[in-house]
């Protein structure tokens, strides 16, 4: 009876985080702007209420049961995992001041209608007040939770536990060394035509199709749906109530199409996570008070680059999928066969935007943000130096000249929202999606069914391997357990050296 009472006080704490996440998702897709001010109250105090019942005494106590109850039970089972999760989670809040979680939730909110503003009109003097705010607030947070060498480590732990700026840099280090010749090899060669692209392509028939190859990918739109936003994202309110979003150019046709099949891969480890763990520690990230299911957000974003990426820019992918997009869109692909469609969505072309970059230059886009916000939270570098420190990286690393802020550093939503320290999962993410995938498909049935366009076998092997363990075990211990290795950044690397090897000859 006391692990049943635990489970179910852990369950109220996932019911308000899916909650706040329901208001979240109206914030970013349907709220009017006039909402913003008390929507962010109302965020704030659902965050704190559910941080509150975690760290209850009646919580600490029906833990304190739940753990004299299982303590028999081997230790790597489930019920003595979320019971050692739950207690992490209890002391890790119990170091930052309940008023401080209110601050960051409060400021975080309001601070994304900010962002969207002065995104809009490319305007960063007016975010620099909130971004201010929001980099302090990190900063005594970083101070509170802890660390052994750098502040941005303890923000980093939020997102994905046990990497550090030091654990970085030597996976950075293989990504440039290992990327950078073949950037600039392919610089020297012939692009593949994309204008066909930029013609008028209707944005209903554009979601259609993008949500018709989602669900080949296995996304049940009978628990989810998709709509509408200025930054794609996923969110979940239990594997139940899936939804992702996207955001379309009627002039560029890939935005949309290939924004839904990353948010799909996002969604599909919410939605075939196993059915007992819901409303359990295991479909809730308890530090980072999430309504999520992913082990980490590298793990999380392994799936969304995977389906993406491995799967959707794939020449296999399209040379069974073309025909109906062509008959989608007659008019504007008339002409256009399925290699030249293939080449032109696989096109390398250092830009600007980290979300609309290519495969192959989009981990530097990373590293740079990285080594921005590790600079912010030691205070080696101000926010009013932003701009200009943005601009010379981008220079450095991708060669380009930033035009205005809304290209620069008001591109991205998550300073907004208070995320420091998430950036480095996108590239964590890269690499466990090589490795996972370069695994599943030494499966003779995985690659049969890719080569059929049945992406049941593919999904299935995910699910058993990454979708249903939820949070149960750490990530590097769900990627030993499924490709038998520690992550491996050689499989990530020989999957684009090999690629853009056949598309650019070099």
């Amino acid at each position: 009876m006391g692990y049943r009472a635990f489970l179910e006080r852990m369950g109220e704490v996932n019911d308000l985080l899916c909650a706040e996440s329901v208001l979240s998702w109206d914030a970013r897709t349907m709220m009017p702007s006039g909402g913003a001010d008390t929507r962010a109250k109302q965020l704030a105090t659902l965050t704190v209420l559910a941080r509150e019942h975690l760290v209850a005494d009646e919580t600490r106590r029906l833990l304190e049961r739940a753990e004299a109850e299982t303590a028999k039970l081997p230790e790597d089972s489930v019920e003595r995992t979320m019971c050692a999760q739950v207690r992490e989670a209890i002391e890790y809040h119990l170091r930052i001041p309940a008023a401080l979680v209110h601050r960051r939730a409060e400021v975080g909110s309001k601070g994304q209608h900010v962002w969207a503003k002065a995104r809009a009109e490319s305007d960063f003097a007016s975010f620099v007040p909130v971004l201010e705010q929001t980099i302090a607030l990190n900063q005594e947070m970083a101070e509170h939770i802890g660390y052994e060498e750098h502040p941005y480590d303890a923000l980093m732990f939020r997102f994905e536990p046990g990497e550090t700026v030091r654990s970085l840099q030597p996976l950075f280090a293989a990504l440039r060394e290992g990327l950078q010749p073949l950037v600039r090899a392919i610089g020297e060669k012939e692009p593949p035509r994309v204008d066909f692209l930029q013609r008028p392509f209707p944005v209903d028939r554009q979601l259609e199709f993008a949500l018709k190859m989602a669900g080949k990918l296995g996304y049940d739109t009978g628990r989810g749906r998709l709509d509408l936003t200025v930054h794609p994202f996923e969110i979940s309110f239990t594997r139940n109530d899936v939804r992702i979003t996207t955001r379309v150019n009627d002039e560029w046709m890939p935005k949309s199409l290939f924004g839904t099949l990353h948010e799909t891969g996002h969604a599909l480890y919410e939605q075939y996570c196993d059915p007992a763990y819901t409303r359990t520690p295991f479909a809730t990230d308890l530090v980072g008070l999430y309504a999520v299911g992913g082990v980490s957000f590298g793990a999380h974003e392994s799936q969304s680059r995977l389906f993406e990426n491995h799967v959707g820019r794939s020449r296999e992918f399209w040379e069974l999928n073309y025909g109906e997009l062509h008959a989608t869109f007659p008019e504007q692909l008339a002409g256009i066969d399925t290699e030249t469609f293939w080449r032109a969505v696989n096109r390398v072309e250092p830009g600007l935007v980290r979300v609309e970059s290519d495969e192959l230059t989009y981990d530097f886009h990373i590293m740079l943000r990285v080594e921005i916000e590790a600079a912010l939270i030691d205070g080696s570098l101000g926010v009013s130096e932003l701009p200009e420190a943005w601009n010379a990286k981008v220079k450095e690393y991708l060669g380009l000249d930033v035009p205005n802020d809304r290209l620069g550093v008001l591109q991205d939503v998550h300073w907004s929202s208070g995320q420091i320290g998430t950036f480095c999962n996108y590239t964590i993410g890269n690499v466990m999606a090589g490795q996972l995938f370069h695994t599943a498909t030494q499966d003779d049935l995985i690659r049969d069914g890719l080569a059929k366009a049945d992406y049941r076998p593919l999904r299935e092997w995910m699910t058993e391997h990454v979708h249903r363990h939820g949070r149960r075990y750490t990530r590097d211990q769900l990627l030993e357990n499924a490709t038998g290795k520690a992550l491996d950044p050689q499989y990530y690397i020989e999957h684009l050296t090999r690629k853009y090897t056949d598309i650019y000859g070099v």
